[in-house]
């Protein structure tokens, strides 16, 4: 998260491409690390600490949005400095239009990927665009792969948008069976009969996991 060889740390890179949004009202960073809210004081970023005893991100999204009045909440990872901020307009917008109690993204499974990568989260929709379910195994399974009306494979990516009401009321739940099995929170809200809607984009961002990713993106920063 405090990698700064662009000269920004990079979860201020994240608080930079969220900044552009257009639906988004204010930006928050939850830390529980005195030593982010340290390093980005200097951009004028509004950080809010958390408890250091949460088990998830959505855990510690929601001690931060009990705290303020806003209706929709988009919970955006720190590591994801590339965030494209049409998506974030696009989940925000699609909570404002619905009654989904959720919205989440997905791609079409980029070419070379391996679908059947358990890092690899896969996610099966309604015709309507609502998550049926989400697993690490490669679903759909294509039993008959002559068929004409093969389904694509989608690539879940993790952003959220959430009703602020569901969100407390998702926290407040104890893990789900098939939640602990797939280790995937997001299956809480499923077995609980909640709504999801995934909004397919053109292409995922670029994460960073690990050294070498962080040395790839400052790369791309430095080319412009």
């Amino acid at each position: 998260m405090l990698a700064d060889q662009t000269g920004r740390p990079l979860v201020q890179h994240v608080v930079d491409r969220v900044r552009q949004c257009g639906r988004v009202s204010q930006v928050l960073v939850a830390a529980d690390d005195a030593r982010i809210v340290d390093a980005l004081r200097a951009f004028g970023t509004r950080c809010v600490m958390t408890g250091a005893h949460h088990q998830s991100g959505t855990d510690r999204i929601a001690e931060v949005a009990a705290g303020v009045a806003d209706q929709i909440i988009v919970n955006v990872q720190g590591d994801e400095p590339e965030i494209e901020p049409e998506v974030v307009d696009g989940l925000i917008e699609r909570l404002e239009t619905s009654t989904d109690d959720m919205a989440t993204a997905a791609t079409v499974f980029p070419s070379g990927a391996d679908v059947n990568d358990p890092n690899l989260v896969k996610v099966v929709r309604t015709l309507e665009g609502r998550a049926i379910y989400f697993s690490r195994s490669s679903i759909p399974h294509r039993r008959d792969a002559t068929s004409q009306e093969i389904p694509p494979y989608f690539l879940h990516l993790g952003i959220y948008a959430y009703r602020r009401e569901f969100l407390l009321e998702f926290a407040s739940w104890e893990p789900t069976p098939l939640e602990q099995a797939e280790k995937l929170e997001q299956l809480r809200a499923l077995e609980h009969g909640r709504s999801i809607y995934v909004q397919i984009i053109k292409r995922a961002t670029h994460g960073i996991d690990t050294p070498q990713q962080y040395e790839e993106f400052v790369r791309r920063m430095r080319l412009g």
